[in-house]
């Protein structure tokens, strides 16, 4: 009886098996391990954007079932809508304002700590503080601060012989009043990041700048900035996505007044949605909010994203 060959084996083979086999299972791993939190974005997240995409086309009010198509009137009604451009230039002046000066405020503080001064750990509890306040405990706060009547701010305005201002109740004033609290708020959180890239800076860099005599600020210039540029940039994305979020501060202390002088584009969004029930309106300024900052985002990778150093590339 003759006798059959045994079957060929690829022995090469048996390796890229293998590996495929347990590239598959990691992929596994990580979607069950993921799939908690993509539940969590695709009905949170990506699922309303989908609906408010779609809703700016319609005639949408709330808690009514009819739901009727308008194409473009939403966006065109918004076009001739001054209260809409009055709280974009506002959201825009908060967005100008606000990043640099808490940006720039951060990077001081976060050099200054950095030179291992005495007591840094107590300076940079006391600069982070203003974080870890609930936005809303942190609004009602600054409400007392600036009371007309007896605010702590008019107080010593008037023992420093300074008029007294009516910081919420002027026009003027109120979008500055805001934008300071934002800063105040904001620019700890800024500088502990800052101070987490400055430990990364070699030492010897400083030491062979200051015996060449290169100044303070030179190195700051030429060192520091563009050693830390992956962060300065990462901070400045955050920096404006959070400036295009603003409304817990308006809504508790202003409630967009006085004259629509504070009102921004997420109050007017709720203003739309909830006070005259309008979801189709409401929809469309939220439409426009995510193109302008997904606009604004661009410009920030087109421009600083481009200036950014890696160390070792």
């Amino acid at each position: 009886m003759p006798v059959k060959n045994p079957p060929m084996v690829d022995v090469d083979s048996a390796p890229e098996r293998v590996l495929k086999r347990r590239q598959r299972r990691e992929w596994l791993t990580a979607l069950v391990m993921l799939a908690p939190s993509l539940v969590f974005l695709a009905a949170f997240t990506y699922w309303p954007i989908l609906r408010s995409a779609a809703y700016g086309f319609f005639d949408v009010q709330l808690g009514s079932a009819d739901i009727y198509f308008v194409g473009w009137e939403n966006y065109q009604r918004l076009w001739h809508d001054e209260l809409f451009w009055q709280s974009l230039r506002n959201t825009v002046v908060y967005m100008v304002v606000t990043v640099p000066t808490s940006i720039g405020l951060a990077l001081l503080l976060a050099v200054a700590l950095d030179r291992g001064l005495r007591g840094t750990a107590l300076y940079r509890s006391t600069f982070f503080y203003p974080v870890m306040i609930p936005s809303v405990a942190a609004g009602m706060v600054w409400v007392f601060l600036y009371a007309p009547g007896y605010g702590p701010i008019n107080a010593l305005m008037a023992w420093l012989g300074l008029p007294k201002l009516e910081w919420l109740y002027d026009p003027r004033w109120a979008l500055p009043a805001i934008i300071f609290m934002s800063i105040w708020k904001y620019a700890g959180y800024f500088m502990l990041i800052l101070l987490a890239a400055l430990q990364l800076v070699p030492r010897d860099l400083y030491e062979a700048a200051r015996l060449d005599g290169v100044s303070g600020f030179r190195q700051l210039v030429h060192i520091t900035v563009p050693l830390i540029s992956p962060t300065l940039y990462f901070v400045v994305v955050i920096g404006v996505l959070h400036s295009y979020q603003i409304f817990d501060y308006v809504f508790v202390m202003t409630q967009g007044g006085p004259a629509d002088a504070t009102n921004v584009l997420t109050f007017y969004i709720y203003q739309n949605a909830f006070q005259f029930q309008d979801i189709g309106t409401a929809s469309a300024i939220a439409n426009i909010l995510l193109l302008v900052v997904g606009a604004l985002i661009a410009v920030v990778a087109l421009t600083l994203g481009r200036r950014v150093h890696y160390l070792g590339r």
